[in-house]
């Protein structure tokens, strides 16, 4: 059982059936999400046995950091691996008094954008809630010996949330425990490429989260060209699921719009990008690309920038150049994780050699099981 998965009412309920009293969630509670303790071993207010007990049945924070960098901006990313084979990037991006968790929702990204490190190898599967949830308790580990947390956080890391929408949902649910993180559902994004049934689904869902539209390109045409996931939903379809939402939640939408040089960012594309926007209640937020290893994609130069974000504003679009973060880091999504696959890869070869030439008898060291 995942403890992350898990509000505290469901905790409750799991050990009453151990035959504890459901106070004891309250106590687990308090020293994962209070003290960020996640050994049951220190878990001092419990007996040696109940601590045993809860090693044996419950799993708090299995997963290990693969990789660790930090930004000289402050931008903290880490590379989580689980017991299962799993991995998934999480950031944490300080701004003012906020620290942002970007967190993952999938293995790989099964969208497929041409310009995007996330899906170069497709999906290989889905990120389970406690999972998800588990990207926040790292990013919290972090920050503690700063006396800083997590304020908001954005599904906009590896993976297409509502692809894998139950766990996204039960995420969200675990987040906003108020005896857990606490995190507002106002403090919530989810960012998709557009799942028009989902976007509806998520609308009337009756939960004030904030939703962003990675839209990238301003017509039908570019867009499939860049997002081969585009070929299933037409851009006009996810615009009416995006006005219901709007309808539904009374919550203003985010349209992300990554700027590609030479290819989405000339003048034309703002004029077709403002004449969306007059359909809807949105702000834009444009975002200079971070270049990916091995893809043909360039960075526009900032006088570029600045001349489509005027052609919006002139068109009255609320539009916005976000800052650019941990470009010293492997700062596009997916890019420290396909390094490391990379890296596993390119060992591969020496390692089959090796044992190719080892004895036929390969001393396993102990606890570690020779099928894996």
């Amino acid at each position: 059982m995942e403890f992350f998965g898990l509000n505290r009412d469901e905790l409750a309920g799991a050990i009453r059936a151990w035959g504890w009293p459901p106070f004891r969630a309250g106590q687990l509670f308090d020293w994962v999400y209070g003290k960020g303790v996640t050994d049951p071993a220190a878990m001092t207010n419990l007996s040696k046995g109940d601590r045993v007990l809860l090693a044996q049945r419950l799993s708090i924070a299995p997963a290990t950091i693969t990789r660790r960098q930090v930004s000289s901006d402050g931008t903290i990313k880490l590379l989580l691996t689980w017991p299962d084979g799993k991995n998934a990037e999480t950031v944490m991006i300080p701004d003012e008094d906020r620290r942002t968790a970007c967190v993952s929702s999938q293995v790989g990204c099964p969208v497929g954008c041409t310009f995007c490190a996330s899906g170069v190898n497709g999906v290989q599967g889905n990120l389970s809630a406690a999972q998800i949830v588990e990207q926040i308790h790292a990013i919290n580990a972090e920050l503690l010996p700063h006396r800083e947390h997590v304020t908001n956080v954005v599904f906009m890391g590896m993976g297409e949330p509502l692809a894998n929408y139950a766990a996204v949902m039960k995420a969200c649910e675990v987040l906003h425990d108020e005896s857990g993180y606490n995190v507002g559902y106002r403090r919530l994004t989810i960012s998709t490429v557009g799942v028009p049934a989902k976007i509806r689904q998520l609308a009337e869902e009756g939960h004030p989260i904030n939703l962003a539209f990675s839209m990238h390109a301003p017509n039908e045409a570019l867009r499939r060209e860049l997002i081969p996931w585009a070929d299933h939903f037409a851009l006009e379809d996810i615009l009416a699921a995006l006005r219901y939402y709007f309808d539904q939640t009374g919550r203003e939408l985010t349209l992300e719009y990554i700027l590609l040089a030479g290819v989405n960012d000339r003048p034309e594309h703002a004029q077709q990008l403002a004449r969306a926007c007059r359909t809807l209640r949105a702000n834009v937020n444009l975002i200079r690309y971070n270049e990916v290893a091995g893809l043909p994609y360039r960075r526009p130069e900032s006088a570029a920038v600045v001349r489509f974000q005027e052609v919006l504003r002139k068109a009255g679009v609320n539009a916005h150049v976000r800052k650019s973060r941990g470009r010293d880091i492997d700062a596009a999504c997916g890019q420290l994780r396909r390094r490391e696959e990379e890296k596993r890869a390119a060992a591969a070869p020496a390692e089959g050699a090796a044992t190719a030439a080892a004895p036929a008898e390969v001393v396993v060291p102990p606890g570690v099981n020779k099928g894996a």
